[in-house]
């Protein structure tokens, strides 16, 4: 664990179009970015963010690459004065730049990256993995540069990020708070502006709870909308790449990236797919994109909602364990909503929060032992010489006694649960709860592991378990620690949350990350239009 007392510089704008803003202008290179992005991580020292970094000359070489591409680029779309946009182009969206040109990230380490070890959390467990990930190789080929590999709660198994042996990352924030988990690396590694964007998993809440206690954006999509090869499996049928961003454009820039149909993948499925945001513009629900040639596929017109319906909980049902501060952010976040255009609409939480409890204390505890149950069995608990945490072992091995008939009966509580949950969609067309309760302090948490954890994850273990798709967003500060909302959507509603989350964070008025800078605004588009239109 690094020192607690040592502060944080502020941290540079990484926003993606403030970067290609400047590349395109001449102002930055690529190099630059990139050894800035090292210089800052080697000035803050051991602070529990990352397990493995990409040798530093081998990303100047990718770099140096890519301001080769640049300099082309620039020369190809000069105007007439060689220097400004030629006619027809705007600065930032050159056509020879892949979408993701120059932007730093990191990947979670329970995502295979080729040259890189997969550790999962867990030193015994590491591989060295025979290629890279699909998801991460999509953003590789569109122009990103990985920095390296960042820390997570062991087996991505926990929501508070202080489940590794490879230290805890803090809030940002305060350093005596968890920083979330178990994605807890990746939130941390965006919002002291040490990549553009991070990929995290969520399975149970890892890719919102980090967002939330960050002051990120965390995109979750619907499951199997993103290529789950290559990631060291959680709780197989319901694992989820996801996306840690400054803003809620480049989150989705992200994931029309990422996402995609893998034949080689039993848990990808065929969506309606995202097409490509301009850079700072929130993609509209629109028409979808299937896996074939794109001439191929007539764009059918898909209506809008004229005022989204988004449905809020029972007061009786939104539970923030004592935290005034963080209830108090929550009803900013509905209100800026409803001040939006927004049609608010009171709903029964009641069976998103049972199907919620099936996660761990249902027959989904055997999918997670079954994840890892071989190497388990070859490391049996040898105390505190355990290559397993203590607090991990505790939760999966009482996975091994589920019985198929436990199996069974969860699943049709859950088929119950989820015809329950469906009629919620009849009234509107998605629905936002608070993404934690409240947080903890480290100490609090190591004191009490099981039962804090769990309380971290009252709004959000439903989701996978129910198919939605969500996105936490930044809303406001309590006590000088953030706090948001998360959108949730039926799958396949990803791009129906983008505007409204996107209108939400403008609205809330707050820099993005740790740093000082402002959300960068809407080139070309007044998002509260659009929801509207």
């Amino acid at each position: 664990m690094s020192d607690r007392s040592t502060r944080r510089p502020t941290p540079p704008d990484l926003q993606a179009d403030v970067l290609r803003a400047g590349y395109l202008a001449g102002r930055l290179s690529v190099r630059e970015v990139v050894d800035g992005v090292y210089d800052r991580i080697a000035a803050r020292g051991d602070d529990g963010v990352w397990i493995t970094l990409v040798p530093r000359a081998e990303a100047m070489r990718r770099a140096t690459e890519l301001d080769v591409l640049l300099a082309s680029a620039r020369l190809g779309h000069a105007g007439p004065d060689g220097l400004g946009p030629e006619p027809g182009t705007t600065a930032g969206t050159g056509p020879s730049l892949p979408p993701l040109f120059g932007l730093p990230f990191a990947v979670k380490d329970n995502i295979d990256v080729a040259g890189l070890p997969t550790t999962a959390g867990c030193p015994d467990f590491s591989r060295l993995p025979a290629g890279t990930a699909p998801a991460v190789a999509r953003l590789l080929a569109a122009g990103a540069v990985c920095v390296g590999k960042t820390n997570l709660d062991q087996f991505a198994t926990g929501l508070s990020g202080t489940r590794s042996p490879y230290g805890i990352p803090s809030s940002p924030f305060d350093p005596y708070m968890i920083a979330g988990g178990s994605s807890s690396g990746s939130g941390v590694a965006v919002a002291d502006g040490l990549v553009t964007f991070a990929v995290g998993t969520d399975t149970a809440g890892s890719g919102r709870v980090p967002a939330a206690l960050t002051n990120t954006v965390g995109l979750k999509p619907s499951r199997g909308l993103v290529s789950t090869r290559g990631v060291v499996p959680a709780c197989r049928s319901l694992d989820c790449p996801s996306v840690f961003a400054l803003s809620v454009p480049d989150a989705y820039r992200v994931l029309s990236v990422m996402s995609g149909y893998d034949e080689e993948d039993p848990y990808s499925r065929r969506f309606p797919g995202l097409g490509s945001p301009a850079p700072g513009v929130a993609p509209r629900t629109g028409a979808p994109r299937a896996e074939v040639p794109r001439a191929e596929v007539p764009r059918a017109e898909v209506p809008e909602p004229v005022r989204p319906r988004i449905g809020v909980p029972r007061a009786d049902q939104l539970d923030f364990l004592g935290d005034a501060g963080a209830a108090a952010v929550f009803g900013v976040g509905v209100g800026l909503l409803a001040d939006g255009g927004a049609e608010v609409t009171e709903i029964d939480l009641g069976p998103f929060l049972e199907a919620g409890t099936l996660l761990y204390g249902g027959p989904w505890l055997a999918e997670r032992y079954a994840a890892v149950e071989a190497f388990l069995q070859t490391v049996p608990d040898a105390g505190p010489a355990d290559p397993v945490h203590p607090v991990i072992r505790a939760v999966l091995e009482p996975g091994a006694g589920i019985t198929g008939a436990e199996v069974f009966r969860g699943l049709t509580r859950l088929r119950a649960l989820r015809r329950s949950a469906e009629r919620t969609w009849v009234d509107v067309d998605m629905v936002v709860v608070p993404t934690v309760p409240t947080t903890y302090r480290i100490d609090a948490m190591l004191a009490d592991p099981i039962r804090l954890n769990a309380s971290l994850g009252r709004y959000t273990t439903f989701a996978n378990l129910l198919d939605l798709a969500a996105v936490a967003v930044p809303v406001g500060f309590a006590a000088g620690l953030p706090f948001g909302v998360t959108l949730l959507a039926p799958a396949g509603g990803d791009e129906l949350l983008a505007a409204p989350a996107e209108l939400l964070h403008r609205c809330s008025g707050l820099p993005v990350g740790a740093g000082s800078h402002s959300l960068l605004l809407p080139a070309a588009t007044d998002v509260a239009a659009e929801i509207l239109a």
